[in-house]
């Protein structure tokens, strides 16, 4: 196959890659798995995580209540293993508008024959359905990051050596995917305590993003390190990281003593696990990592501008930020899936950045595309699906 980066990035679909690096051998090597169609299917992992971050008051529109944001990772992996046919036992929480993008990503599993596996990292209520365990569930969730403690190093060495040898083991493409509310912040935390200038560039699940509450919380844990330097990976995700970020960050440098290639289906989070991942290599290994490795989001998110001066959009300005700190090349895309011929006020609410990512939505739309299922496809079927929503009452109440 003769790949290149206009081979994924196709303006004819709305496909875009979000960066401008030049693109190795290498890499071309690795991205062919996901645009060929006579390459196995990846397996799919979504991996579900819970901290304390989550319970601030206005932290997160995954939820709109504290209360509500402990069962949105439940009502996620629900929506995304059984469908939207069948009666929840956890109801997807209310929204301001829209409806969970579990929905774009159980619509893409069902287009493209993929089976989902979960995996469940410290959540306060304990998942009904099969999953992985990944740690003891006595575990619980991750700490405020504005603790400066937001796990013990012995959980965060536990993950990282959990996630090395899975990253090692892999035997087929992956698509890893999280849930996890309060994540930005978590991202926010993790990416600024390594030194990027990220502080108006990490985005949230609200229309408005609090930006000032998060950065709040982060500047209180960030202080409760110690002022010498940068920090390492461990203490690091050990002072204001989440479980999932612990998890994912090992997986990719277990990657490297592997020979697969990694999907990660998100925005900042992503951005985040990546960044811990390089900081941890030497610094001659870290490219080799970025060339087995794609960022997959949604156009919503790819072009939201959180700074309405900046040319890019505020997540490509993130992730070149990424890029000039380690001295590598990214590869990002985002997928061309748009809502605004859509029948259903739901989804046309994502056009208003009511909801811009979540549950993988972005990348499994990606793989979608490249696959050959069209964008007319994905809207039509996503249409289908928000009717059974409704006809079983998962779809949730929109919070006033």
């Amino acid at each position: 196959m003769d790949w290149s980066p206009s081979t994924l990035s196709d303006p004819l679909f709305g496909v875009s890659r979000l960066t401008a690096s030049p693109v190795s051998a290498d890499a071309r090597r690795f991205a062919e798995v996901w645009s060929d169609a006579a390459q196995p299917l990846p397996d799919l992992l979504l991996v579900l995580a819970s901290t304390r971050t989550a319970e601030q008051p206005g932290i997160s529109a995954a939820g709109c209540t504290p209360a509500a944001r402990r069962t949105t990772a439940l009502a996620d992996a629900e929506l995304l293993l059984k469908g939207p046919s069948v009666a929840p036992l956890w109801s997807l929480p209310p929204l301001p508008a829209g409806v969970s993008p579990a929905l774009i990503s159980w619509v893409v599993c069902e287009q493209l024959g993929l089976d989902p596996q979960v995996a469940a990292l410290g959540l306060p209520v304990p998942p009904h359905f099969p999953h992985l365990r990944l740690e003891a569930p006595c575990a619980g969730p991750g700490g405020c990051v504005s603790s400066g403690a937001a796990m013990e190093t012995e959980r965060v060495q536990q993950l990282l050596h959990r996630g090395q040898r899975l990253g090692r083991r892999l035997r087929r493409p992956l698509v890893l995917a999280e849930c996890v509310p309060g994540g930005t912040t978590t991202a926010l935390a993790v990416l600024t305590g390594l030194g990027l200038p990220v502080q108006r560039l990490v985005s949230g699940s609200a229309l408005r993003p609090p930006m000032a509450l998060k950065q709040q919380l982060v500047s209180e844990g960030l202080s409760r390190l110690p002022s010498h330097g940068q920090p390492d990976a461990i203490p690091l995700l050990a002072a204001v990281g989440d479980p999932f970020q612990a998890f994912a960050t090992g997986l990719l440098i277990g990657l490297l003593d592997g020979d697969q290639s990694v999907l990660l289906a998100g925005g900042s989070q992503m951005a985040a696990v990546l960044a811990l991942a390089l900081h941890a290599l030497p610094s001659d290994r870290r490219q080799q990592l970025c060339d087995r490795v794609l960022i997959g989001t949604t156009a919503w998110l790819a072009a939201e501008r959180l700074q309405a001066a900046t040319p890019a959009s505020s997540l490509m300005a993130l992730l070149s930020n990424l890029e000039q700190h380690y001295s590598v090349s990214v590869q990002a895309y985002a997928a061309g899936l748009r809502f605004s011929e859509s029948r259903q006020s739901r989804l046309r609410d994502f056009e208003q950045g009511h909801v811009k990512e979540g549950v993988g939505a972005g990348g499994l739309a990606l793989l979608a595309q490249w696959r050959g299922v069209s964008v007319q496809q994905l809207v039509q079927a996503c249409d289908r699906a928000v009717d059974q929503l409704l006809a079983t009452g998962h779809a949730g109440t929109v919070a006033p």
